[in-house]
């Protein structure tokens, strides 16, 4: 077996037990990595129904097909998986940084890690040794600090590890993963279900080579692609990065503003990508083999939250700009830094200070909640505090720790009616009420709001489609783009180099010269539509229904209030037609349920019971 180690570490923490066991080359074909093998793991391994923070939902790292290679911008990308303390469905996220080459270099392709620590521990994977230490004295220090830590404990700074904050041991349910200093596994409260075992690092050295199948194929191709990765394609990420995002996303009105109250913002450029390289930026850098070099370093040079150092991206900073209506990226900055520390998703930490800074404007909570503070939309200074009062669960802090959806579930008053929320997963920087196709992607993502699941902004924006008409066409555009990324997310590429990539035939070329497995671009393609598919049945198996893939209220019935897309939101009804339009697309019910020929069709027939009882519990 080229390229994959062919590995599955099993751990333990209740019992310190450790095991290796070992997969063959028919299950890397059928599921690639990432997220093929992390949902095909998880749903092998869990329960249905179980709690996420019960000891036995798993938490599980998995690498991508290309991981440890010369491949660019792929080198180390890794996904975490587990049930999610937010949506109590798939719980997903990646990161990239270094972490991930150094777990194939130690002789593993994926972790799996069960049980709750009597005390504080953290994983420590040295090649084949592998043992559970003692992190008494790191349980409440933040990832920086446990980091730093743990590279002096066991005396060699290129140990790479994946930690939690406080966040993650406070069980908030938005918590993270936080690697390399600013890299995070971001999204769904996977730092929460790390926490709820008592677990507070992954720390991996790894000294063994990664052999691939074709090496001077290989090189010529990596070649040509390094080539392509410094090309107009991926332009954007090398020079201004995503927050170059700002502009474009507010002059096109879809910029979430103060909750989704409206979709553009008048500080938007003292927010903006142009205004932060300009004033902010003091280094550019990239992850292990990337061509592109993305990563937007900003340190504060002046000012209340002087030397606060972040990379700033175009999510984190919507979140805590135009949607917490503050146009001052000093204190973005602090606060995107804050949330990195602590160990808390910055894009749901942003959004959910958003969502109490209505509760206050409403007066569904007030100061002597908020220990003091004047959370009004625009308050830099409060919006920064409140990033640590949700860590700690300080004050309202406790109650916002819940996410948006428990927020709003706990505070009531109407609150649910501008609870910014998919599945109990935050929104991300994308109005879609002026961006339909988008709408049905967040609608039926698999792990909430969200939107890289599908990237079917894209058509919207780039004019493919009427962004404004809600079809039954945007069913296959959502499947198509949906499938596609199953497979990034399974290589693992990153999607900031998609644009440079001739389809899926080259992808497959890639794999067959990493792997030596065979493999053409429609079995790409159909591996792609199996994950899909993996992902809703264990979506089913957890309760999800028709009535799961929707969108808040107020995306459905408040109006965007200005701009080029003044006027729209998006109906039931229009729900209703894109969501009939996609599940045909897909082959399944009416109800969103594969139906048995499909599953059978991309061997998946061995979890047809999940949908068998589906019927059954309807009958």
């Amino acid at each position: 077996m080229y390229a994959y180690t062919g590995k599955i570490l099993h751990v333990n923490v209740s019992n310190g037990n450790v095991k290796t066991k070992t997969f063959d080359d028919e299950f890397a074909q059928t599921y690639i990595g990432g997220t093929g093998f992390g949902i095909k793991t998880l749903i092998d391994n869990q329960k249905p129904g179980i709690d996420a923070f019960d000891p036995e939902n798993p938490l599980i790292y998995a690498l991508g097909a290309v991981c440890g290679t010369m491949v660019p911008c792929a080198a180390s990308k890794f996904g975490v998986f587990a049930k999610s303390p937010q949506s109590n469905m798939l719980g997903e996220a990646y990161s990239t940084g270094a972490w991930g080459a150094e777990l194939r270099h130690a002789g593993y392709d994926i972790i799996v890690i069960k049980g709750k620590a009597k005390k504080p521990v953290y994983l420590w994977i040295d090649d084949e040794s592998v043992q559970l230490m003692d992190a008494s004295h790191i349980w409440g220090k933040s990832t920086l600090e446990t980091e730093e830590t743990i590279k002096k404990d066991l005396g060699d700074q290129y140990i790479r590890v994946s930690a939690i904050g406080q966040g993650g041991e406070n069980l908030v349910r938005v918590a993270c993963l936080i690697n390399d200093y600013f890299r995070a596994a971001g999204r769904t409260g996977l730092g929460a279900v790390m926490g709820s075992k008592n677990l507070k690092a992954v720390a991996v050295r790894g000294s063994n080579d990664v052999k691939v199948a074709s090496p001077s194929d290989l090189q010529e191709l990596c070649r040509d692609l390094y080539e392509r990765c410094k090309g107009p394609k991926t332009s954007k990420y090398r020079t201004l990065g995503t927050a170059a995002n700002v502009l474009s996303m507010n002059s096109q009105a879809c910029m979430p503003t103060r909750n989704f109250q409206s979709a553009t913002f008048e500080g938007a450029e003292k927010v903006s990508g142009e205004y932060l390289n300009e004033n902010y930026v003091v280094k550019i850098q990239g992850c292990t083999s990337c061509a592109m070099r993305c990563e937007h370093i900003a340190t504060v040079p002046e000012g209340t939250f002087k030397g606060a150092t972040a990379r700033v991206e175009y999510e984190p900073t919507m979140a805590f700009g135009p949607y917490c209506g503050v146009d001052r990226l000093d204190a973005v900055i602090r606060a995107i830094e804050l949330s990195n520390l602590y160990g808390v998703d910055a894009i749901s930490t942003g959004i959910i200070i958003g969502f109490a800074m209505e509760c206050f404007e409403k007066g569904i909570i007030n100061e002597k909640d908020t220990g003091g503070l004047a959370l009004n939309f625009g308050n830099a200074e409060a919006m920064t505090q409140m990033v640590e009062k949700i860590a700690l669960r300080q004050d309202v802090g406790n109650i916002f720790a819940e996410g948006v959806k428990g927020a709003s579930e706990k505070l009531g008053h109407g609150s649910e009616e501008f609870a910014m929320h998919i599945k109990g997963v935050e929104m991300t920087g994308y109005d879609v009420r002026g961006l339909k196709t988008a709408a049905l992607g967040y609608a039926v993502s698999r792990r909430g709001a969200d939107h890289q699941r599908h990237g079917a902004y894209g058509p919207d924006l780039g004019g493919q489609v009427d962004r404004f008409k809600a079809e039954k066409n945007r069913g296959p555009i959502v499947m198509a783009n949906e499938d596609n990324y199953c497979i990034f997310d399974s290589m693992i590429l990153c999607k900031f180099s998609r644009g440079i990539w001739k389809g899926y035939d080259e992808i497959a070329k890639l794999y067959t010269m990493v792997t030596g497995i065979p493999m053409k671009g429609k079995e790409l393609q159909v591996a792609g539509e199996r994950m899909s598919n993996l992902a809703r049945l264990y979506n089913i198996r957890e309760g999800l229904t028709r009535k799961g893939d929707t969108l808040p209220p107020r995306v459905m019935k408040l109006p965007i209030p200005e701009g080029v897309a003044k006027g729209s939101f998006v109906s039931q009804q229009d729900l209703d037609i894109l969501l009939d339009g996609y599940y045909e697309a897909r082959g399944w019910t009416n109800e969103g349920v594969p139906k048995p020929e499909r599953l059978k069709a991309l061997k998946l027939a061995d979890y047809s019971n999940i949908i068998k009882k589906k019927r059954e519990s309807k009958a």
